[in-house]
C-alpha cells in the first residue's frame, strides 16, 4: 500500500512567516523563490504557490498526470500549500474564473544563467547578450517555456508582466542573482509572440513597466511592450559575400552608398509602410540598378518616436516591428549580399529617450545614465547619455553592435554623434559640464568604449566597417587603436560637406570670392579615411532640398546640382549621397511621406538620376576614382587658384599611374580655348560630361576628345584645349 502524497487537513505551519506573507501579498518580498514552489521541511516536500485570482489549484505528476494533492487555500487569498511525502517533478492545474490552465511551477526551477554569463556581464565583456539576458525560449528538464534575465542591481522586486499573467506584478516576481543584479525567471510553456514588460518596485516605489533592454522583439508602435521571439531562424545564402567582404570594403574599394530612411522611401498604394520583402523587391533592385555599392540604413532600432527618425532608439537588439519580423530583416540583408549590395545601419550608443518605459532611472536610479544632469542630459535632445564608465551598460552597447553584425550579417555600424561623446562640454555653457578626472573636458569613459569597440568589431567581425559622424577635428579617429587613434574604418568629413555647399550656394558672380572654399578639404582630405556624406541632416529643417539651396533659374540649378554631385564623385573620399538627392526632388525630406517620385516624368530629373547611375558605374570601374581615395599620391592639383574664372582642375591617379583629369566651371559661362596640362599625349576622351544632353544639359563639350598638344602647361609636358561647359564638369581619361 502506497504512502499517502498529502496532508489532507490544512495546517497553518505550512505558511511562511507573517512578514514573509505580508512581503508577498503587497508584492515586495525579495525572494520569493525562499517561500514559494517546492520545500523540504524534515517531514517532505511543502508546495507553495501564490496565485491571485485563482479559485483551485490541483497538483499532479509531470510524468503520469496522476493527481498528487489537491493544494489548500490558505487564509491569504491566493496563497495555496500542501505537503508531498516525497519530492516529485508537478504539474500545477489552476482553476480561474475563466477557464483551467496547466503549467509546470516556475517556482520548482532552479538558478539558471550560469555563473560564466554573470561573471562576463558584470566585468562587461558579455559579448553575447541577445542570447542571455531578455527572453530566451529554451527548454529546462525537458520542458519548453521562456527564461527571462533584466539588469537592475537596485531594485527590491522585479516581476515579469504580460497578458498570459494579467499583467499581475505579483505573479511571477524574480530571482535575484548576486552579485551581479541580474534578476531571472523561467515561465513554462511560454511561447514565442507574447508580449511582455518588466514591473520594479525601486528603492522608493513602484516605477512604470518598463520594456526589456534585451528585447530581441518588440510590438508595433505606438504600443511599448516587448515580444517573447524565437531564436533566428534564417537559412543564410550569402556566403560569397561574406567571403569577399573584406575586400569589397576596403579603403581601396569604390564604396557609394545610398543612405536611406526606410519608412519615407516609398510607400504602398494605400501610404502604407513597406515591409522588409516589399523592400526586397522594389528598393534592392533600384539601388543596384543605380550602381551603388551599399545602402545604409537610418536606424531601424526599435523607436517610440517615429519623428526621431531613429536617433532615439529604446530596443539595441529588435528590429522596428514597424517593417516586420527580425526574420524578414535578415531576409533583407541576405537579399541585399545576393545582389552585390552591402548594408550599413545607423547605431546610436550616445544617448537614448527619456519614455517612462525604457532604461531611464531603470531600476529607479540613474543606472544605464550618469545621475548628474551636467553628464547624464543631452540639452539639444532632451535625452539621457549612456554612462559608458559604467561596465555593464559599456558591454550592453558593445553586445548590440555585435548583434546587428554578427546576428543579421551586417556589413557596418555608422556611429550617430561622436562628437556628442568625446566631449564634456558638448554644446554646453561654462559653469554646465563636470570636467574629467585630470580636469579636462574629453569623455575618457566614451574614448575607452570607443576604442574597445573598433577592437572588439575587428576581432569578432571581420571585415565589417565602424564609421564616425565626427564633426570636430578630433585627431586620429580612423587611425588604429595601437597608435593612439580611435580605431574607426572611415569618418564622415562634414567639414568638406559644410564648405562645398556653401559655396555652392553662393550665386556663381560672387564665388570667385569664396574659391577657397572648394580648395580648403583638400588640405587634410588624407589625414583621415573619409566618407564624403550629403546626409538627411542637409536636406530638413529649413535647410531646403540639394538642388533647392543651388542659385539661379530652373536651369542653372539643375546644372548646379549636376556639377556639384559631378565633383564630389571625383573628389578624393568615399561617397554618400541621401536618397531624393539623386534625383533633384525639390521638397525637404519628410519622415511622412515617400519620395517625390512622380518628379521622374520630367527630363531634368531623368538627366540628375542618369548622371548619378553613370557616376556610379564610373566611380567604380575606374581605380583612379577609388584606388587612392585615401592617399595622397591619388590625388593632383593642375589648377586650383584660378578664382576669377570659378575653375578648377585636378588629376587622380590610380596605383598603377593610369590618370583622370577632371574640369570644373561653376560659372555659367562656356569657357573657350580653355588649356590644361596633362601628363601625356595623344587623344584624350570625354568620359562623362555633367553638361551632356542625356542629363538634359546644353551639350557644350568637345565632341567627345582632344588631341593633346606638345605644349608644355600647369607643370605637365602637354595640354589640352578645352571648351568648358557652362555649370559643369568635364573627365577625360588617356584614349
Amino acid at each position: 500500500m502506497s504512502l499517502p502524497q498529502t496532508q489532507s487537513v490544512y495546517d497553518d505551519s505550512l505558511l511562511p512567516g507573517e512578514a514573509d506573507i505580508d512581503a508577498l501579498v503587497r508584492g515586495e518580498h525579495t525572494d520569493p523563490f525562499a517561500i514559494l514552489g517546492p520545500h523540504g521541511d524534515g517531514e517532505g516536500t511543502v508546495v507553495r504557490v501564490y496565485l491571485p485570482h485563482a479559485v483551485a489549484v490541483d497538483l499532479l505528476a509531470r510524468d503520469t498526470g496522476e493527481k498528487l494533492a489537491d493544494m489548500e487555500a490558505s487564509r491569504v487569498p491566493g496563497l495555496f500549500v500542501c505537503r508531498l511525502a516525497e519530492a516529485r517533478p508537478y504539474l500545477l492545474r489552476i482553476r480561474w474564473a475563466s477557464g483551467e490552465q496547466l503549467t509546470e511551477d516556475p517556482y520548482s526551477f532552479g538558478p539558471l544563467l550560469g555563473e560564466m554569463d554573470l561573471y562576463l556581464f558584470a566585468e562587461g565583456n558579455h559579448r553575447n547578450l541577445g542570447h542571455c539576458l531578455g527572453a530566451q525560449c529554451l527548454s529546462v528538464e525537458g520542458v519548453g517555456g521562456v527564461r527571462f534575465a533584466v539588469w537592475a542591481p537596485n531594485a527590491r522586486r522585479v516581476s515579469v508582466v504580460g497578458p498570459f499573467n494579467g499583467w499581475d506584478g505579483r505573479r511571477h516576481p524574480m530571482r535575484l542573482r548576486h552579485p551581479a543584479g541580474v534578476w531571472e525567471i523561467f515561465i513554462p510553456r511560454l511561447a514565442p509572440g507574447e508580449a511582455y514588460k518588466y514591473e520594479l518596485l525601486g528603492p522608493h516605489g513602484i516605477l512604470p513597466l518598463k520594456a526589456d533592454p534585451v528585447a530581441l522583439a518588440t510590438e508595433t508602435p505606438p504600443n511599448t511592450a516587448s515580444v517573447v521571439a524565437a531564436p533566428l531562424e534564417h537559412a543564410w545564402q550569402d556566403h560569397d559575400w561574406m567571403r569577399q567582404r573584406a575586400a569589397r570594403q576596403a579603403a581601396d574599394a569604390p564604396l557609394a552608398i545610398y543612405e536611406v530612411h526606410v519608412g519615407s522611401w516609398r510607400r504602398d498604394e494605400d501610404g502604407q509602410l513597406l515591409g522588409w520583402q516589399q523592400l526586397i523587391e522594389r528598393l534592392i533592385p533600384y539601388v543596384k540598378e543605380m550602381g551603388y555599392t551599399h545602402i545604409e540604413l537610418l536606424p531601424i532600432m526599435e523607436h517610440p518616436f517615429g519623428g526621431s527618425w531613429g536617433y532615439q532608439p529604446l530596443s539595441q537588439f529588435a528590429p522596428s516591428a514597424r517593417y516586420g519580423r527580425r526574420e524578414d530583416f535578415a531576409g533583407f540583408v541576405d537579399a541585399c549580399h545576393q545582389a552585390g549590395l552591402g548594408v550599413l545601419l545607423d547605431w546610436v550608443p550616445a544617448h537614448f529617450p527619456t519614455d517612462s518605459h525604457g532604461l531611464g532611472r531603470f531600476d529607479g536610479t540613474a543606472l544605464y545614465e550618469y545621475d548628474h544632469p551636467f553628464e547624464g542630459f543631452h540639452q539639444d535632445w532632451d535625452t539621457f547619455i549612456y554612462n559608458l564608465g559604467r561596465t555593464e551598460v559599456h558591454g550592453f552597447m558593445i553586445a548590440s553592435a555585435l548583434h546587428w553584425l554578427r546576428e543579421f550579417h551586417v556589413d557596418g555600424l555608422r556611429v550617430d554623434a561622436v562628437a556628442s561623446m568625446l566631449y564634456r562640454d558638448y554644446s554646453r555653457k561654462e559653469g554646465e559640464w563636470i570636467p574629467n578626472r585630470h580636469g579636462g573636458r574629453e569623455n575618457l569613459e566614451a574614448i575607452d568604449f570607443l576604442r574597445h569597440l573598433n577592437d572588439v568589431v575587428k576581432t569578432e567581425a571581420p571585415g565589417a566597417l565602424v564609421i564616425a559622424e565626427e564633426s570636430t577635428a578630433w585627431p586620429g579617429v580612423s587611425k588604429p587603436t595601437a597608435e593612439g587613434g580611435l580605431g574607426f574604418d572611415f569618418k564622415w568629413n562634414m567639414g568638406w560637406m559644410h564648405d562645398t555647399l556653401k559655396y555652392m550656394a553662393e550665386d556663381p558672380i560672387h564665388r570667385t570670392h569664396h574659391h577657397d572654399r572648394m580648395t580648403f578639404g583638400l588640405i587634410y582630405a588624407f589625414s583621415e579615411r573619409f566618407i564624403l556624406p550629403v546626409s538627411h541632416d542637409e536636406v530638413v529643417h529649413g535647410k531646403r532640398s540639394l538642388i533647392d539651396k543651388m542659385p539661379g533659374d530652373r536651369w542653372q540649378k539643375f546644372a548646379n546640382l549636376r556639377a556639384y554631385l559631378s565633383f564630389m564623385w571625383t573628389m578624393p573620399g568615399k561617397k554618400l549621397l541621401f536618397m531624393g538627392c539623386e534625383f533633384g526632388q525639390w521638397r525637404e525630406w519628410s519622415h511622412d511621406h515617400e519620395l517625390d517620385w512622380y518628379l521622374l516624368n520630367y527630363g531634368d530629373h531623368q538627366g540628375v538620376q542618369q548622371l548619378v547611375k553613370d557616376l556610379n558605374q564610373l566611380y567604380r570601374q575606374e581605380p583612379a576614382l577609388h584606388q587612392q581615395d585615401c592617399v595622397s599620391d591619388g590625388f593632383q592639383w593642375l589648377i586650383g587658384d584660378d578664382r576669377h574664372n570659378s575653375v578648377f582642375s585636378w588629376l587622380r591617379w590610380s596605383r598603377e599611374g593610369q590618370p583622370l583629369l577632371v574640369i570644373a566651371n561653376f560659372t555659367p559661362v562656356v569657357r573657350h580655348g580653355y588649356r590644361i596640362g596633362v601628363p601625356s599625349g595623344g587623344i584624350w576622351q570625354e568620359a562623362l560630361n555633367s553638361d551632356a544632353e542625356c542629363y538634359a544639359g546644353s551639350n557644350v563639350g568637345n565632341a567627345g576628345g582632344v588631341a593633346a598638344d606638345e605644349l608644355a602647361s600647369h607643370g605637365q609636358p602637354f595640354s589640352l584645349n578645352l571648351k568648358l561647359p557652362p555649370l559643369g564638369i568635364l573627365i577625360l581619361r588617356p584614349a
